[in-house]
Formats: C-alpha cells, sequence, structure tokens
C-alpha cells in the first residue's frame, strides 16, 4: 500500500522482478520507505510503475534485480525514460532471516541498495550487436547440447543392439555413425534389429539436423563478430570467433560501463581475490564473474601456449621461476582480458585515460 510523503523530495526506487508482476517501492533520501505496490510485467505495468514511482517525488534512480533475466523490459524501459537504472543484487540469506522474506521486503532492500550504491552497478543496455551476439550464442549452445544428447543416445543403443547391427556400427567415428544409420532401411518393427535400426535412423537424422542448425548459427556469429570487432584483435593467435563472442556478450552493448580493464578482468573472473588473514599474505583464485567469458580467455590462453613462440617464451621463463603450469595459465588470461578491453572493448579508452609522459614509461 502506498504511502505519500507530505513534502516531495528526492526518491529512490526499488523493483523485485518477477514472470508476470513486479513489486516496487520507493525510499526518500534517508531510507524511509514511501510504499509499495505491484505492478503487471507488461508494457502499461512499466508506465504505470515509472509513474508511481515518479508520483512521490523527484526520481534519482531504480534498482531492478534480473535485469538479465525477468527484469529485462522494465531496465529497457526506465532507461529509455531517461532514469537511471542500477542492477541490483539479491539479499543474502543473512539479511533474509533478520528481515524475513517476501516480494516487498525485497523491493525496499533493492531501493536501499540503489540509494547507498551498494553492490550494485549499471546493467547492460541490449540494444546492439552484443546482445545479438549473446542471444546466437545461446541458440547455438542448445544446439550443441541437443546433438551431444543425441550423439549419445546412438551410442547407447549400439551398445545394446542385436549383434548383427552392434558388428555393423562398433568402432566408428560419430560422423560415420550417424550416415551409416541414415542409411538403414528398415522392415518390420516387431523383429528388434529392425526395431533398433528405425530408432537409429531416427536419432541419426536428429543429429544431422541439428549439426546444420550449429554450423548455421556459428557462421552468422561469425559475420556479426567479423563486423563489429576490432581486426587487431582477431588477428591474434587464438583468438577465434566463439572465444571472441563470448568476451563482446559478456561487456554488453553499453561498455562504457565497465570503467577499467581491471574491472573487466573481475567481470571476467580473471582478478586475483585477496584472502590475506594476520601473518598470511595470499590470492586466490576469482571463482565468479561471467564464466562463458573466463572460458574464452582460457581457450586463447592455452592455444597461445601452443602456438605463439612468445608466450612459450614467457611460460619457461615463469616455469624456471617456480611457478606451476596452472598459475601461468591464470597470468596469461588476466594479460589477455587486459589485452581484449584495451583492443576488442573500449579501444582507444586506455591510451587516451593515460598522460602521454606516462604512456612512455
Amino acid at each position: 500500500m502506498s504511502r505519500m510523503a507530505k513534502i516531495a523530495g528526492p526518491v529512490t526506487g526499488g523493483v523485485d522482478t518477477h514472470a508476470d508482476v513486479h513489486v516496487a517501492a520507493v525510499v526518500d533520501q534517508v531510507g524511509r520507505v514511501l510504499g509499495t505496490e505491484s505492478f503487471p510485467a507488461d508494457a502499461d505495468g512499466y508506465a504505470g510503475l515509472l509513474a508511481w514511482l515518479r508520483g512521490h517525488g523527484e526520481l534519482i534512480a531504480v534498482g531492478v534485480e534480473g535485469t538479465g533475466s525477468y527484469g529485462a523490459g522494465l531496465a529497457r524501459h526506465l532507461a529509455s525514460a531517461g532514469v537511471m537504472v542500477l542492477e541490483v543484487i539479491r539479499p543474502d540469506r543473512q539479511r533474509r532471516r533478520r528481515r524475513g522474506k517476501s516480494d516487498a521486503v525485497d523491493a525496499v532492500s533493492a531501493a536501499l541498495s540503489a540509494l547507498g550504491e551498494e553492490d550494485c552497478g549499471t546493467p547492460k543496455s541490449s540494444d546492439g550487436a552484443a546482445e545479438s551476439i549473446r542471444a546466437l550464442r545461446v541458440a547455438r549452445a542448445g544446439a550443441m547440447k541437443a546433438r551431444t544428447q543425441a550423439s549419445n543416445q546412438l551410442r547407447d543403443l549400439i551398445t545394446t543392439a542385436p549383434e548383427p547391427v552392434r558388428a555393423q556400427l562398433q568402432g566408428m567415428s560419430t560422423v560415420r555413425r550417424v550416415r551409416t544409420a541414415m542409411a538403414f532401411t528398415c522392415g518390420d518393427a516387431a523383429d528388434p534389429a529392425e526395431g533398433t535400426k528405425a530408432a537409429m535412423a531416427s536419432v541419426a537424422a536428429r543429429w544431422l539436423e541439428l549439426d546444420a542448425e550449429a554450423a548455421r548459427l556459428e557462421a552468422a556469429l561469425e559475420e556479426l563478430v567479423t563486423r563489429v570487432a576490432a581486426p587487431e584483435f582477431l588477428a591474434r593467435t587464438g583468438a577465434g570467433c566463439l572465444s571472441v563472442s563470448a568476451l563482446i556478450a559478456a561487456a554488453g552493448d553499453n561498455p562504457g560501463r565497465i570503467r577499467s580493464e581491471a574491472a573487466y578482468a573481475a567481470l571476467c573472473g580473471v582478478s586475483p581475490v585477496d584472502c590475506s588473514s594476520g601473518k598470511q599474505q595470499r590470492h586466490r583464485l576469482n571463482r565468479g564473474g561471467d564464466r562463458q567469458a573466463n572460458s574464452a580467455l582460457w581457450r586463447i590462453a592455452t592455444t597461445r601456449l601452443q602456438h605463439d613462440p612468445r608466450t612459450q617464451d614467457y611460460a619457461a621463463r615463469r616455469t624456471a621461476a617456480g611457478k606451476t603450469r596452472k598459475e601461468i595459465i591464470r597470468e596469461l588470461k588476466r594479460y589477455i582480458a587486459r589485452e581484449a578491453y584495451r583492443e576488442l572493448i573500449r579501444p582507444g579508452f586506455a591510451t587516451a585515460a593515460v598522460p602521454p609522459s606516462r604512456q612512455a614509461a
């Protein structure tokens, strides 16, 4: 229920997002709750939510949970209306144990996080080529997963097939057994051998369709990445289409929200995390960040270790200094993240931000 303030002033909003309903809360500049309200998760609901927030005073910012999922449409609507949108994380379990759990409580927590700019950041705008790349990657990953499932099904059918059929396909590669199974002519399905052949032919046809779908999506990805990525970075060893697409998708269509190469490294999960205590001074592996981007950096690093002479020389020096291969790969991933930020994500930004006198140093 809304409770309007007597004196309108600067206010901050928070939204707990769901599939069908969004719950909004508004607080004043000292954190007092002015009201909570529910709105449908559609275009009319977005407009009503914004009007309700502005009805309490000058709207400074809105903290939205799940800007990459249920809150994506609302975040775009608010941004198009000139409202500063901040992505906030869900309350941790300790806070929920103290304050309880409800949609209104979560909305208030989002508003307070946005008010104090605590554990929040600028969400992806999702209005350009990076969003298209992300969507194509999702579709390709689904096709690849389904293709693997079809391959496993065909393998299992071969394992349990009657001996004449099993002997015909045993020991073949996946592509050969798929093409062989596609050529089967099936007789009476009541015969176990013929019924198994019919099942194999169906699974093989599915595998070929999914393989063609994955190839089409990969070609579309390659065309789009080539169009938007810096040629200098694409020319580097290991910078393949799929890896580069993951790095672009992680940054989003508004890379200006990433203010430094260290922030991009943290986004990709390759920044060391300080875990020192007392006399022990050490860092641990960052297990957060975008894991797809982290995997892309790993692929680039391992490819360079195999094929790039400069990287091989670096690895030899670090090995002589007592570093393990795992530690060397971690260092390479951090370096590649810096490289990607300067040449792929925000080309020219790092150079422009550093005075010429310090660049030479």
